[in-house]
């Protein structure tokens, strides 16, 4: 049989680095060598970025053309090209915006990131809307869980869920979950020969009606994931139907050795935080040979991350702020929210540069445009970009520039780049000193646990402080916390470094 001893409904438990995305590839192509069509296969995924790394590891795995995979996506992209919905049609920020300006409430953002599976919106009145529909619940029976600010007022939720509806009916609009709710409603699910659902501890109660729409049409299902690194119940997932599942399905099989997690602490002290989860699958795995190390902290100024790859992670982004004053004193080179910590035009800018003024050699005229940009009028008295230059030269060397192209200054960068404020300046001088790869991605990443699930690195700092909501019993179950800094720990590939919190009243105890 085709997948070994696999059923016909299988769900897969991919405990942290034990490969699941591999595994479930690899039974791709097992059913690939036995004749099944690509085409008769469809692997969905909770979120974008899951989906795009299986169709471009199967693209390279597997020799097929993108085009030649149409069913591995997300839900809503399946639902998306099932129904035949134009992108004008989608609702949009502008469109909530409209909404807002109508309603005369205010809407500066609203949309569905893909990459995460998470609704977003500044409004909450929108996010508790959404959270809702996603659980499939009346709206005020979302508000009555009282999981919100104590400003929104009830009758007005209400009133804004209908009059979302008759907006998007008025407008011909239709949103992410509208899609989900039309692809069940029409049955207008393909049937496959095999079925892959990746990331099931996040789907959401919606998402898994339609995941039951899938499977009715499928011969073989393969449900893959991991309870224990269900963090998304805030958003509306729903763990507790994945973990009921095992009572639908033929087999249940665990993924049993870690290739991230190192052995003695590390896998100690995750295991002693997973087991305190009352409702779970139970099971084991085994971290590699090789021992990881953790290490405490009482104060931030004693974490040094001057060397090698880290992850730095918090329950919350404005817990990372003193990490962020850090790494510009040190001249660290991070990222946050996905973005550097210095613009990459500016530091190829400066590279170029140094390389520029310092050698004979000459640079293209588009890295000469991006130097100009950040030498300042002061120094490039009479030159206009696009105008003084031929963009079909291969390149210039500087002294045409001086001589020609308005360029008034031959000096080291921190003196010809004269717009930068002393803070830039200091920090890229402290980065350039420390010998960062700044032309690269930043080595330290600062993230929330949510933001970096399914990441790894090999040194992982956590900041075990949490927000005053998540220590209230009332407000969030215990069983997330645990989970959330379950998932913390597990990303470390050899060493786990924890701080102190700033509150003990307000922290996760590690």
């Amino acid at each position: 049989m085709v997948g070994g001893e696999y059923k016909l409904k299988t769900i897969i438990l991919g405990p942290p680095g034990t490969g699941k995305t591999t595994t479930l590839l690899d039974l791709v192509e097992e059913f690939l060598r036995a004749g099944t069509d690509i085409k008769k296969i469809g692997y969905f995924s909770f979120t974008r970025k899951a989906s795009y790394e299986a169709e471009s590891r199967a693209e390279e795995k597997f020799q097929i053309d993108k085009d030649e995979i149409p069913y591995f996506r997300t839900l809503h992209s399946l639902a998306f090209r099932s129904l035949g919905i134009k992108k004008e049609h989608v609702m949009k920020s502008q469109d909530y915006r409209e909404f807002g300006l109508k309603c005369g409430i205010p809407i500066k953002s609203a949309w569905h990131n893909e990459t995460d599976g998470v609704f977003n919106s500044d409004n909450e009145y929108l996010r508790i809307i959404n959270k809702a529909r996603v659980k499939e619940i009346p709206v005020l029976e979302e508000y009555d869980k009282n999981r919100h600010s104590i400003d929104i007022e009830r009758d007005l939720l209400y009133l804004l869920d209908q009059e979302l509806r008759k907006y998007k009916k008025e407008k011909g609009l239709i949103d992410y979950d509208d899609m989900l709710e039309k692809f069940i409603q029409q049955d207008v699910s393909p049937s496959f020969d095999v079925l892959f659902i990746d990331e099931a501890q996040d789907l959401s109660p919606l998402q898994w009606r339609m995941v039951r729409a899938l499977w009715a049409k499928a011969n073989k299902t393969y449900i893959a994931g991991d309870d224990d690194q269900a963090i998304f119940k805030w958003a509306g997932a729903d763990v507790d139907t994945f973990i009921a599942l095992k009572e639908e399905v033929d087999y249940v099989d665990t993924l049993d050795q870690s290739y991230r997690i190192p052995g003695g602490p590390i896998h100690e002290l995750s295991q002693q935080i997973i087991n305190k989860v009352t409702h779970r699958y139970q099971k084991d795995y085994l971290p590699r040979q090789e021992m990881g190390d953790l290490t405490r902290y009482s104060d931030l100024t004693q974490v040094d991350m001057a060397q090698g790859e880290w992850l730095v992670l918090s329950s919350a982004n404005y817990f990372l702020d003193d990490v962020k004053d850090l790494c510009e004193l040190q001249g660290w080179y991070f990222s946050h929210k996905h973005k550097n910590s210095i613009k990459l035009d500016l530091l190829l800018a400066i590279q170029a540069w140094e390389k520029w003024r310092t050698f004979e050699t000459t640079l293209p005229v588009a890295s000469i445009k991006n130097i100009y940009t950040y030498l300042g009028e002061n120094v490039t008295k009479g030159y206009r970009t696009g105008k003084t230059m031929n963009d079909e030269e291969e390149g210039y060397y500087i002294e045409e520039c001086i001589a020609d192209h308005g360029l008034q200054i031959k000096d080291v960068w921190y003196k010809a780049f004269a717009g930068l404020d002393a803070g830039t300046e200091n920090y890229i001088r402290n980065m350039l000193a420390n010998k960062e790869k700044i032309s690269q991605t930043p080595r330290i990443t600062l993230s929330t646990i949510h933001g970096a699930k399914g990441g790894e690195a090999d040194n992982v700092l956590l900041l075990p402080d949490v927000t005053k909501s998540a220590i209230d019993q009332n407000d969030i179950d215990p069983d997330e916390l645990h989970r959330l800094f379950y998932v913390a720990v597990t990303r470390a590939k050899k060493s786990l470094h924890i701080l102190e919190p700033r509150n003990y009243e307000r922290a996760y105890v590690l």
